[in-house]
């Protein structure tokens, strides 16, 4: 047996066939998924899609109406706890950084991380013992004493999740940790993530940005209207799903192109406001072709999650729900 099949015999978390109904719109339809050891599984999908949901119905926060879901946190030792039957040994064992910032702001950082403790049952000498090394692990040993209402955003939310590892959880659960932040702030939250796998922690992970997922997802869900579309690593969806190549044009005019001859030098042509992507795997005839039309600009790039997103899910805005 690989390495890879006996991660699999050992999933932390198992979902099957889970389905949510709010009166007659499915939110989560049929959906199945499962996370091993060490690993990142990333849940994108367009607003509405039931990311949040989903992640609701893993932490017990809302009933499912079919389906079923099983941990198995204790490395094999017990049978699978199911939630939400088990719900408080499952979240015993979990760690948990939600969309809205849930600190406590009359309590300082090491305070925080110190009540937060007591919740799972921790003695004081235990937390306190945890707390220098959580701060540290945060870049807010120096922030200590301050208050939630003194930090700033990135340091919010460096500060959930030092308090999302207190009890220290093998699988976290992480609904959009980055929204929000500056890409200073992002970036050193990736870091810590990417210290977390590397110690062996699994991360159930709900993004919208597309270069989070890619650098911090060994696997990626997609989803839409509460279905599963796709499913596998970001490199290999890209392979399956895009063509190799991209190029970008914009600029007076490129909106025509979609319905000239450089259309057929693409295998793939869409447009998106003004501008126009041609999907090939060889660019080369195009690159040719434009630079005879020095009046457009153009970017000729490799196929990223994002082209993967928008051709599953489609270009079209919509609203939060």
């Amino acid at each position: 047996m690989s390495a890879q099949q006996a991660a699999r015999e050992r999933d932390l978390l198992r979902v099957a066939g889970l389905c949510k109904r709010f009166g007659d719109t499915t939110v989560v339809d049929d959906l199945s998924f499962a996370i091993a050891p060490g690993e990142c599984l990333g849940v994108i999908g367009p607003n509405g899609a039931g990311k949040t949901t989903t992640i609701r119905m893993c932490l017990g926060l809302s009933a499912p109406d079919d389906g079923r879901i099983d941990y198995a946190l204790d490395d094999g030792a017990q049978a699978p706890l199911q939630m939400p039957r088990d719900a408080m040994a499952i979240k015993a064992r979990l760690g948990v950084v939600s969309q809205i910032d849930t600190l406590d702001p009359d309590f300082s950082c090491a305070e925080n991380l110190l009540v937060y403790g007591r919740y799972f049952g921790m003695r004081e000498a235990q937390i306190r013992a945890r707390i220098p090394g959580l701060l540290q692990f945060a870049s807010l040993s120096h922030k200590a004493a301050a208050r939630p209402g003194e930090l700033s955003g990135g340091m919010k939310r460096r500060l959930s999740l030092a308090r999302a590892l207190v009890n220290d959880p093998q699988l976290l659960l992480l609904d959009e940790p980055t929204t929000g932040l500056d890409p200073q702030a992002r970036h050193l939250m990736w870091e810590r993530l990417q210290v977390l796998l590397q110690q062996g922690k699994s991360i159930l992970l709900t993004t919208h940005f597309m270069d989070e997922a890619e650098r911090l997802c060994s696997r990626l869900l997609v989803i839409d209207h509460g279905r599963k579309i796709a499913e596998g690593s970001p490199r290999a969806l890209i392979r399956e799903h895009l063509e190799s190549e991209v190029v970008e044009v914009y600029g007076v005019g490129a909106t025509a192109l979609r319905d000239g001859p450089l259309a057929e030098r693409a295998a793939r042509v869409e447009v998106s406001g003004e501008t126009v992507f041609f999907y090939t795997h060889d660019a080369r005839p195009l690159l040719l072709a434009l630079a005879e039309r020095p009046e457009l600009r153009s970017l000729h790039r490799p196929a990223n999650l994002e082209d993967l997103f928008l051709k599953l899910t489609g270009r079209q805005i919509r609203e939060d729900g």
